[in-house]
């Protein structure tokens, strides 16, 4: 699983809707130490006894939940293997202590990861590339940002060199990246209040120059359901 903002009782109920149970989890891989993506890891991790990994970094951030917890540092470049997934993390430009994102592959399939992020950089587009599916922030559109009710300092953070991705960048990222085995791409993280759906779902369509790559937008209720990246189905 990768990182757990929920408490026990709604991470149990978007498990079951997929047909998990938390004995199935081999571990939780934690990007960072932001309390949406971080919150209740600790505590679900501790009642049913599954291994965590993180940075060294979001470890010191995090340090005081982590009793109980067998918790792994991971690096930049330095794959890791649980179960039978290798998963590989980079880092990203973010506000946070040290903060990474993963790819994982089985070996056949591979798949990127990439929210909480202000910025493109060489290193994750490179990172990213040969994927065959693609989970990209699509934070908010940068138009409604601007125009929003948030507070001047958070609208700062959020369109930042170290906040959020907007559609027009996670858009030049999708560009960018070999997308030569790519068949999914899947925007996330979207804003409830700066952005929506189409605007997300149309910034990475126009990014793709092939009609055989599936494009969706992951709802923050709801969720997906078990895709098959061999068939993109």
């Amino acid at each position: 699983m990768l990182d757990c903002g929920f408490g026990i009782r709604e991470t149990e109920r978007r498990l079951a809707k997929v047909g998990v149970t938390p004995g199935d989890l081999a571990g939780i891989l934690v990007t960072h130490e932001h309390k949406d993506h971080v919150g209740g890891v600790f505590k679900f991790a501790r009642r049913y006894r599954i291994p965590v990994w993180l940075s060294f970094g979001t470890y010191q951030a995090v340090q005081g939940e982590c009793d109980s917890v067998a918790c792994h540092i991971c690096r930049d470049g330095e794959s890791i293997r649980i179960g039978n997934l290798q998963l590989t993390p980079y880092t990203v430009p973010h506000d946070a202590r040290e903060p990474v994102q993963y790819v994982a592959t089985d070996g056949h399939m591979r798949l990127g990861v990439l929210t909480d992020a202000g910025q493109s950089t060489p290193h994750l587009v490179a990172a990213l590339g040969g994927c065959d599916a693609l989970v990209l922030e699509c934070n908010h559109d940068r138009q409604m940002l601007a125009n929003s009710t948030y507070p001047p300092s958070l609208r700062q953070r959020i369109g930042g060199a170290y906040g959020h991705l907007s559609n027009d960048t996670s858009a030049e990222i999708l560009a960018n990246v070999d997308k030569s085995r790519l068949k999914i791409v899947i925007g996330a993280h979207l804003s409830q209040q700066n952005n929506t759906p189409e605007l997300a779902l149309a910034a990475l369509t126009d990014a793709l120059d092939t009609s055989q790559v599936r494009v969706m937008v992951a709802c923050q209720e709801e969720g997906f359901g078990w895709i098959d990246l061999a068939t993109g189905e």
